[in-house]
């Protein structure tokens, strides 16, 4: 049974995301950071880590202390995209559940390398997005993000998420 949600957030999109669900579940929240003295060792949990290059952040630590049952990747990217590539280069096993959830992008919330990296992704891969003559919905919605921010988040992109931690209980 989770004990608790665990994140880790860089923008805020995450920790969005981890409040509606806690909201939603009645679980308490807390930031990777200091949900040691919260949450105990070996706990079952349902992890949030935002996405940088299909690296979970947090996720090393969170699977170091707890028992994740199942893991929410936000990033830019589509519901439900990539699934296979974060499972796989986070090392995440087969039996935990694994969720990519679109969060949002705002480049003035991100500090050094990051909005250092961000702006020159913005810069190439928005430029080669834009030229694109036959981009698909999702490509326009990624170029949209890049080019003025915005924020995916909202409780129906935690259906599957919500769904999955009902069966969870039968």
């Amino acid at each position: 049974m989770i004990n608790a949600i665990v994140y880790t957030s860089n923008t805020g999109y995450t920790a969005e995301y981890a409040k509606l669900l806690g909201k939603k579940t009645g679980l308490p929240v807390f930031p990777l950071d200091k949900a040691g003295s919260e949450v105990s060792d070996n706990s079952e949990i349902l992890y949030l880590g935002w996405l940088m290059a299909g690296t979970v952040k947090g996720y090393k630590s969170a699977a170091k202390r707890y028992r994740i049952r199942a893991v929410c990747a936000v990033g830019m990217g589509g519901m439900g995209t990539q699934i296979e590539e974060v499972r796989k280069k986070n090392s995440i096993p087969d039996q935990t559940a694994l969720f990519t959830l679109q969060g949002g992008f705002d480049i003035t919330k991100l500090h050094g390398i990051y909005k250092l990296m961000m702006t020159v992704m913005v810069k190439t891969a928005g430029k080669r997005l834009s030229q694109k003559a036959d981009r698909t919905p999702d490509e326009d919605e990624m170029l949209e993000m890049m080019l003025h921010g915005g924020s995916h988040v909202g409780m129906e992109n935690l259906a599957g998420v919500l769904a999955w931690m009902q069966n969870q209980e039968h």
